[in-house]
This record gives structure tokens, C-alpha cells and sequence, in this order.
């Protein structure tokens, strides 16, 4: 099911799908040892087909047991996906094995499912899911700068990052058990799996991560951090527990490098990072992160800080990775300073002033002598 996004427009090319799930409560969360959950955010990469992400919604079912109502409700969730019919696709495949009807849901005893209802914005309009940004110069610039900087030269001497995609297809086709060309040796497969993920570091770390990040995944991260510090308030305002956002493989790398944690790696099939707020027991509020690739859950540290991150702590730590007018930054500076400017324009309106001057006064000289022309007095006696 398709709609349009919500009036509140939170939460606003594709190597795959993601979902991105953000999840809100309200005060009144699940108690673990003396904490108190409070808001989730759980960002899923591309699976190979519906039932990966069904089986990820189950994931998220059992670890949330307690936590999410085991009804679906309206005002308990919201979900958002870019505009490709993958990740809508994927958002729904999610929801099933999330929300599976029971008591008065079940609308047909032969399916097991029930419509829940995900926005999108149209691609032209979508500046929070999908990574990298292509509108910034500055970005364009940096990713130049990129290319020819030691850290890149270092890297990849003698390969072409071209060809970092060719891996995708290849992979995609034998997950779904078709036959490679014979020149796909194992061999081929890791020199092509080194260029895709060196692909990822180049798009959103490498050399000058930060301001990468603040043109790129810290819009994303900016939301977050918003919404942690709305449900981290005395009454927040909507009261979701759950935000689901369907996106892509680059949202994850594209956000972990905002946070610095992204370790280098294509985000894997199935795999998710989560971001959990908590009420301790004295009244604060501190941030749990998590990422589970296609096979255990880690707990993430973000750098700087506790594992159980005082929520003050990383908002401060974070807060270089996010623009407050990223408008602004991805303008390519001008040759010369606003000051230049300003006193070149007053020397030109000056000596242009001076010009007009002389002019006049030459003209003024020219036209002098024209006076005194015409009719001039005879003297008649004095000739007779």
C-alpha cells in the first residue's frame, strides 16, 4: 500500500533496498534492569527477497515483545519508505511478520496479513533516505578532492572504481542461484567485493568524513537526534513507539559514518542498526546502539563516549556531523571574499564617477565658444 507522506514531513542511485525503522514510545516502555526503554531506531540494508524482511519484522516482534502492543494500532506507528517500489515492497513484507492479524484484524481466515498503510515523497523530493545526495557542489567537489588525495592514491593504485558495481549484479544473481560467466573465478569476486566496499568508504569517509557527513548522513542523523531529544522530553509530542523507514544500503553506511562507527563494509543482507534511548532510574536518558549483521548483535560504542551514552553526551559528540544549513555549505565558495567584493564594486563606482565627471567637463569646455556666436553690434556712425 502506498500514501503520501505525513504533514509533518519527518523523515524525508539505489544499489538495494533498506528499511530504516524508528521507534517511538512514550514514557511508559519496557523496564530493563532498572531502565526504561524509550525510543528505537532500527535501520535494515538490503535482504534478498520478502522473506528476509519477513523474518526480520519476527526479529523485531520478539526482541520488542512487551515493548510494541501485539496489536497494530495507527497511533503507535508510522512508516516511510523512498519511493521505489523495493522498498515499499520490503516496508510491507516487514510489517507482515511484524503486525500479523489476530482477533478482529484477520479480515479473511485464508490470509495471514492486514494493510498497513507507508508513506513516500517523490525521489525529486527525497532528502532524508537516500544516499549519497547528488544537489550539493560541495560535495561533488569534496568527492574530487577525494580522487586525488593520498589516502585514495594509497588504496586503489591500479584498479577502476568503475567497476566497484559490476559486483552487485554478479552477487544479486547467485543469491538467486543463477549461473556467472566463466570469468567470475572466486578470485574476481573478492578484487570486485574490495571496490565495492572501497566505494562506500570513498562516498562517505576516506578523507574529510566530517564535512561529508554533514552533507550527506547527518541530514538523517539531524532527525534522530531531534527525535531523541523530543521522546527524551516530559510529555513528546507525537507519542509513537514506532517509526518504520524503508531506505537503502548507503542509508546505513551513509549514517553510521555520521556517527562514526561505519566499519568499512557494505552493509550485508539482513543486516540492521539500532539506536536505543533509555530512562535511567535517576531520571536521565542515555543512548544504546547496536548493529546486527547477517548473523549476531553487537553492541556499537559511539567514540567518545560510555556504552550506555548519556543522551546530553551524544547529542555534544554528534553535533559536528550535522548542518545547521546545509544549503548554505554546499556552496562552492567564490574566488574572492565578500569584503573583495564589496571593495572592488565601490573602486569601480568610484573611477566610473570620475570617468562621468571628466566627460561632462569636456563637453561643458566644448560647448563654451558656442555662446558667443551670432549676431554682433555694428557700430554705423563710425563708418560714415
Amino acid at each position: 500500500m502506498r500514501a503520501s507522506s505525513p504533514p509533518d514531513g519527518h523523515f524525508k542511485h539505489d544499489p538495494g533496498p533498506v528499511l530504516v525503522l524508528l521507534v517511538l514510545s512514550c514514557v511508559c516502555g519496557v523496564v530493563v534492569s532498572e531502565r526504561e526503554l524509550v525510543y528505537v531506531t532500527v535501520l535494515f540494508p538490503l535482504t534478498k527477497g520478502m522473506q528476509q524482511h519477513y523474518n526480520l519484522g519476527q526479529f523485531l516482534r520478539k526482541k520488542y515483545a512487551g515493548f510494541l502492543k501485539e496489536r497494530y494500532d495507527r497511533h503507535e506507528i508510522s512508516v516511510r519508505s523512498t519511493d521505489y517500489d523495493r522498498t515499499l515492497m520490503s516496508a510491507e513484507a516487514n510489517l507482515a511478520g511484524l503486525y500479523p492479524p489476530n482477533g478482529s484484524q484477520v479480515f479473511n481466515p485464508n490470509i495471514k496479513w492486514q494493510p498497513i498503510p507507508v508513506h513516500t515523497v517523490p525521489m525529486s523530493e527525497e532528502r532524508l533516505l537516500s544516499f549519497p545526495l547528488n544537489d550539493c557542489p560541495r560535495y561533488k567537489k569534496l568527492m574530487n578532492e577525494t580522487e586525488q588525495s593520498e589516502e585514495f592514491q594509497m588504496s586503489l593504485p591500479h584498479m577502476k572504481m568503475s567497476l566497484s558495481w559490476v559486483y552487485d549484479t554478479l552477487f544479486c544473481e547467485a543469491q538467486h542461484n543463477k549461473t556467472a560467466p566463466d570469468w567470475v573465478t572466486p578470485e574476481v569476486m573478492e578484487k570486485l567485493k574490495f571496490l565495492k566496499d572501497f566505494a562506500f568508504q570513498t562516498m562517505f569517509g576516506l578523507y574529510k568524513q566530517t564535512e561529508k557527513s554533514r552533507l550527506q548522513g547527518g541530514m538523517l542523523l539531524g532527525e534522530i537526534v531531534k527525535n531523541l531529544s523530543a521522546m527524551a522530553a516530559e510529555d513528546p509530542k507525537p507519542q509513537l513507539k514506532l517509526m518504520m523507514l524503508s531506505a537503502h544500503d548507503t542509508t546505513v553506511a551513509a549514517l553510521q559514518a555520521s556517527l562514526n562507527v561505519f566499519n568499512g563494509v557494505q552493509p550485508p543482507y539482513a543486516s540492521c542498526h539500532i539506536i536505543e534511548l533509555y530512562k535511567e532510574e535517576n531520571g536521565n536518558y542515555t543512548v544504546d546502539m547496536f548493529y546486527r549483521n547477517n548473523t549476531q548483535l553487537n553492541q556499537l560504542q559511539l567514540p567518545g563516549c560510555a556504552l550506555q551514552c548519556p543522551l546530553e553526551d551524544f547529542k555534544a559528540l554528534t553535533k559536528p556531523s550535522i548542518s545547521d544549513d546545509r544549503d548554505q555549505e554546499c556552496q562552492l565558495p567564490s574566488n574572492g571574499t565578500n569584503k573583495d567584493v564589496i571593495i572592488s564594486l565601490a573602486v569601480c563606482g568610484c573611477l566610473l564617477f570620475l570617468l562621468i565627471s571628466i566627460l561632462l567637463f569636456i563637453i561643458c569646455r566644448q560647448t563654451e565658444p558656442m555662446r558667443t556666436r551670432g549676431y554682433h553690434h555694428v557700430n554705423i556712425e563710425s563708418e560714415s
